[in-house]
């Protein structure tokens, strides 16, 4: 099927101005044409699109599929059911499409149920967000996350851990960098995995062509992982400019996570108090890290950490919301949202930007989100690779 949208403002997820009145023509096989002018009646559906605004669809680069967004989320997975994680993951992903979000990178699923279910969904089994899949993350024993990790210590075994998860068809490699806030007994700005375990880890993340993503919030940990040779840095509670400086030089990826601090301490009353103390030590400490990253232009892509403490599937406007806060523009982070966390996956020759060729991941919204981003939480439809799914 063929659609035309037409009379449309066109926000390419690139850093330039839209086109105000532009068409897109687009089917199964991918984006067919772009124009900045209205063309009306190419389509075997046409869409008048006044008043609208199109986008690539939104990509959320920090989720945990079958993690239950409860107040203390780990106690729940230590005694989750394989069915009981894929049939939360399975209801998640309809929530993530319908507010836009096309594609997920998943860093952490109990048992590699996301794995799977990115497997169903790719097979047509299962209606959902495209997945790229960590499967379980690579922790020290008793490191942060280990009711859902592989707990392997020394380089021996870090590189075992990491074939392994290659094997079982892994899209990346998700590393324990240091500890964690939802994780009891860790501090989360202790280093965890050494720079020489980390670095076996992207070694073989590297011989298979895949990236790697860390959990890195202390200062230590997150220089260990940049030196490692980590794609991204997930957090990154402390950065100082030694660290952003590095990330420059080395082309690595930040993954704020505004988002997930900000729900903890919005629901205190019912939130552990073991995260509660963590995390009124280093919430400050993020937001000036984050705007450090910014002003000396580290590549930023957008995750909101969905299924930690109420980080319910879909909140991502949220996380762009507090970015913008921070002092990034609309502009800036719909490109964050949309082509960075394209090119931190390394598909951004395929989504990422509305562009002749790419695959027809489109959501329209009403109004217009260069003005104010919230708006983008007015879908008015969600096309993922030419197919409507509302």
């Amino acid at each position: 099927m063929k659609y035309c949208i037409y009379n449309v403002r066109i926000i390419s997820g690139k850093k330039e101005q839209p086109y105000e009145q532009g068409t897109v023509l687009f089917d199964e096989s991918g984006i067919i044409d772009v124009t900045e002018t209205s063309i009306t009646d190419k389509g075997d559906i046409n869409i008048d699109g006044s008043g609208l605004s199109i986008l690539p669809g939104l990509i959320d680069a920090h989720v945990h599929l079958g993690m239950d967004c409860s107040p203390d989320p780990f106690k729940k997975i230590a005694t989750d059911r394989e069915a009981d994680t894929a049939f939360i993951a399975y209801d998640q992903g309809q929530k993530f499409l319908k507010a836009g979000i096309t594609t997920v990178r998943n860093l952490g699923t109990k048992n590699n149920v996301d794995i799977a279910y990115r497997d169903a969904v790719k097979n047509g089994t299962v209606l959902g967000p495209r997945v790229y899949a960590a499967g379980q993350p690579i922790a020290m024993t008793g490191g942060h996350g280990y009711p859902m990790a592989i707990e392997a210590d020394g380089v021996d075994e870090i590189r075992k851990a990491s074939r392994k998860q290659i094997k079982i068809g892994a899209d990346l490699l998700k590393l324990m960098a240091t500890g964690g806030v939802l994780t009891k007994g860790n501090d989360p700005g202790a280093p965890q995995l050494s720079i020489d375990e980390l670095k076996a880890a992207c070694k073989e993340a590297s011989h298979a062509s895949k990236t790697t993503a860390a959990h890195a919030i202390g200062l230590e940990g997150v220089k260990n992982a940049i030196k490692a040779g980590v794609t991204t840095i997930e957090h990154g509670y402390y950065l100082d400019d030694e660290a952003v400086e590095m990330m420059v030089k080395n082309g690595t990826y930040l993954v704020p996570t505004l988002l997930a601090p900000t729900l903890i301490l919005k629901h205190s009353e019912v939130i552990p108090k073991h995260m509660i103390k963590k995390i009124e030590i280093i919430e400050q400490e993020h937001r000036q890290s984050f705007r450090r990253a910014l002003k000396k232009g580290v590549k930023v892509a957008v995750g909101t950490d969905a299924g930690t403490p109420f980080n319910y599937p879909g909140l991502i406007v949220d996380e762009m919301e507090l970015m913008v806060t921070e002092g990034m523009s609309p502009l800036e982070v719909i490109h964050a949202a949309t082509y960075v966390g394209a090119e931190c996956l390394r598909i951004e020759k395929k989504v990422g930007t509305i562009e002749k060729g790419k695959w027809a991941d489109l959501i329209l919204v009403e109004g217009n989100p260069l003005e104010d981003v919230s708006t983008l939480k007015k879908i008015r439809q969600v096309f993922k690779e030419g197919k409507p799914c509302l």
